[in-house]
């Protein structure tokens, strides 16, 4: 009887792992950003998808959320009572409704990007701009890939 091969598996050389791995660190550390404002990290991400418009309406949300259109609809109930974000129906076709930011909304939105923004500048600080680039970029092809897969 022959020992069965090692497990090549190593989580510290997988992508799977270290890019869920990145992603829930990046979330704890962020928190401190959202603690003095009116959204949390999800209802921001919505926010950001809005204001760049891959969240125009709240299916297209839902997808980029990667969340189910019950869990997209409370989001974004919650963040229309607030009074950061708009429901309008779309006058072509009014099944659709277009979802856009208030002025408080987008207030809200720009100074959590921008304190996201300058907390990973600090994290990456003693990366070489070139690193930062070239994990950007492969970031974005494996975004695209799984994109195109999805």
């Amino acid at each position: 009887m022959t020992s069965p091969e090692p497990d090549p598996y190593d989580p510290e050389r997988s992508v799977g792992y270290l890019t869920k791995r990145v992603f829930q660190l990046g979330r704890i550390g962020m928190e401190p950003i959202f603690a003095d404002e009116e959204v949390t990290h999800v209802q921001w991400s919505a926010l950001m998808a809005v204001q760049y418009g891959v969240g125009g309406t709240a299916a297209e949300l839902s997808r980029h959320l990667c969340h189910d259109t019950g869990a997209t609809t409370r989001i974004v109930d919650t963040l229309e009572e607030r009074g950061l974000i708009q429901r309008c129906r779309c006058t072509e076709d009014r099944r659709v409704v277009r979802l856009t930011l208030t002025e408080r909304g987008r207030e809200i939105a720009m100074r959590c990007k921008d304190k996201a923004t300058a907390l990973w500048n600090g994290w990456l600080s003693d990366w070489a701009e070139e690193d930062v680039d070239q994990l950007t970029d492969y970031l974005l092809r494996l975004r695209n890939r799984l994109e195109k897969e999805a």
